[in-house]
C-alpha cells in the first residue's frame, strides 16, 4: 500500500477498487468536504452505504489522514471528464479538504490547512508524474455538477509554492462580453480554448448552459474575483494566457 508519511492516521474506507486497464495517477483532484467536520465528513467516506471515498482528508488543523493507498481507484469525482478521459478516479489522487462549502457560509481555508494541502501535494507529486496543468478542482472535471473547492481556495498561492499551473488573472474591465444565448465564431473560439486547455466543451459556436458551466468552473479555478459565467475580457484573456503558458 503506497503511503504518505504526513498522514499520521490511516482509516480505511471500502469504496475502493483497483485502478483500471492498470493505470497509474497523473492527476490529483482537489475537494471540500461540504459537511459539518472532519469527523463526519471521515465517517462518510468510510460508510460502504454511501459509495464515496477519497485517498486524502486534510482538516482544518492540517491533520492529514489517508483512507485509500495511492495505487488504488478510490471513489471522489463520480461523473467527470478532463482532456478527454472519462474516467477520472482511474488516474487521479482525490484530496478533500475540510469545509462545510457554500452552503454552509463557505468559510475561508486557514493558512495551517493550505500549508498541510501544499505540503501533502508535494509529497505526492514526489512518487508520481502529476504535471501542473493537472492539478484541478472537483468543479474543472465535473463544472456542470461541482462547484468545490471554490473561489476561496487559494490556487495562486500554491502555484508560488510550486504547484499547479497559473497567470495572474488579468484585471476586470469594460469590454465586448460572451454570455448565455451568444453564437457564433468568438463563442467557438472560446469553447475550443476550454476544450484545449482540459474543459470538457465541444467547440459548436453555441453559448449554452454546458459552456456557461464550463466559463463558471474556469473562472472559480483561475479568475476568482468573479464569478458570473460571463466570458467578459478578462475571463477571454486570462484563458488565452493560460493557454499560452502550457509546456511546448
Amino acid at each position: 500500500m503506497i503511503r504518505s508519511p504526513l498522514a499520521k492516521t490511516f482509516v480505511v474506507s471500502p469504496n475502493i477498487e483497483p485502478r483500471r486497464g492498470g493505470r497509474r495517477p497523473d492527476m490529483m483532484v482537489m475537494h471540500y468536504t461540504g459537511m459539518e467536520n472532519a469527523a463526519s465528513s471521515c465517517d462518510w467516506l468510510c460508510n460502504p452505504e454511501s459509495g464515496v471515498s477519497c485517498h486524502y482528508l486534510v482538516d482544518v488543523k492540517g491533520a492529514i489522514i489517508q483512507m485509500v493507498g495511492e495505487e488504488m481507484r478510490a471513489w471522489h469525482a463520480g461523473i467527470s471528464s478532463w482532456g478527454g478521459d472519462s474516467d477520472t478516479n482511474s488516474r487521479s489522487i482525490g484530496i478533500e479538504i475540510d469545509n462545510p462549502g457554500h452552503a454552509a457560509g463557505y468559510p475561508d481555508f486557514p493558512p495551517l490547512q493550505m500549508r498541510a494541502v501544499n505540503a501533502l501535494c508535494r509529497d505526492i507529486i514526489s512518487r508520481h508524474d502529476i504535471r501542473p496543468r493537472n492539478f484541478l478542482a472537483h468543479s474543472d472535471v465535473a463544472p456542470d455538477r461541482k462547484i468545490d473547492p471554490g473561489e476561496k481556495f487559494d490556487w495562486r498561492w500554491l502555484h508560488r509554492e510550486g504547484i499547479g499551473h497559473w497567470v495572474e488573472p488579468e484585471a476586470i474591465s469594460e469590454g465586448a462580453t460572451l454570455r448565455l444565448g451568444d453564437n457564433g465564431e468568438a463563442v467557438t473560439a472560446l469553447q475550443a480554448l476550454l476544450s484545449g486547455y482540459g474543459y470538457n466543451i465541444s467547440p459548436d459556436g453555441e453559448f449554452s448552459n454546458v459552456t456557461q458551466n464550463v466559463v463558471r468552473a474556469f473562472q472559480r479555478h483561475f479568475r476568482p474575483a468573479l464569478v458570473d459565467g460571463i466570458a467578459d475580457k478578462s475571463t477571454m484573456e486570462t484563458l488565452r494566457r493560460l493557454c499560452a503558458a502550457l509546456p511546448r
